[in-house]
């Protein structure tokens, strides 16, 4: 009987908090040294078993996720007489999709913006309720196409960055709308030839791979970048490149 009250009591003082703990410990002999070495163990076992929970629910939510439609068309004349059209999943119908799939899991997304060297970046991290957190990041220059002032250049930066972060943390593409052929006919401009060389030159010189660069980008095939995200994949592939170089050097 002894044995089981003291464990009541152990256990009550435990509930008590971190600050009522450490009383108890300290009037037991056990040192400051101690107590600082249990807290640093248990912080890193919740990490550990975060991290578990964290890669479980992803493989969960993996195993059925949304999918997103190209919600969206774009037009517009650029400033060079030109003009530019395209298809795209609209932020507000990708966050919708992939939040009401990922609450489920027991995740929730945030977006944090900076402008580092003139450019805006755009950092997206996904959350689960245990705790551990992921975060991938992209940064381009502001979208100054069309008639754009510098605020909406920003702020169209600052949109479709949310959107192709959230879709790259997530691992996962759009999908055309079946639209009945309409938008064979809707005047959507590709990228070049010589654009597409030049990406599968960088893709191959970043040794980045295919299969995740096109994620990330929302596009089936190479063949497929509009026009209009030409600058954001070039930006892309030259980040994805210096990373692995700093990665390398630090091996």
């Amino acid at each position: 009987m002894d044995k089981e009250l003291k464990t009541i009591e152990d256990t009550a003082v435990v509930a008590q908090g971190p600050m009522a703990a450490a009383q108890a410990f300290l009037e037991k002999g056990v040192t400051i040294e101690n107590i600082k070495g249990m807290l640093e163990a248990q912080a890193i076992w919740d990490a550990m078993q975060a991290k578990k929970a964290y890669v479980m629910a992803m493989a969960e939510f993996k195993k059925n996720p949304p999918t997103i439609l190209k919600d969206k068309t774009v037009g517009y004349k650029n400033n060079d007489g030109s003009a530019t059209g395209y298809n795209h999943a609209s932020l507000g119908n990708v966050t919708k999709e992939i939040n009401s799939s990922l609450s489920e899991h027991g995740f929730s997304a945030a977006w944090k913006m900076t402008q580092p060297d003139n450019n805006v970046e755009v950092t997206c991290t996904i959350t689960h309720k245990f705790g551990h957190s992921e975060s991938t990041s992209i940064k381009s220059p502001a979208d100054t196409s069309g008639k754009k002032n510098p605020i909406q250049a920003i702020a169209s930066t600052v949109t479709y960055l949310e959107r192709y972060t959230l879709l790259a943390l997530t691992g996962l593409a759009t999908h055309d709308q079946d639209d009945d052929g309409v938008s064979a006919g809707s005047g959507i401009m590709y990228i070049s030839p010589k654009e597409k060389q030049v990406i599968i030159d960088m893709i191959a010189d970043s040794n980045a791979d295919t299969t995740k660069f096109l994620k990330c980008v929302g596009c089936a095939s190479i063949d497929e970048i509009p026009s209009g995200m030409y600058k954001a994949a070039t930006t892309i592939l030259t980040a994805t490149k210096r990373l692995k170089g700093k990665s390398n050097d630090n091996s």
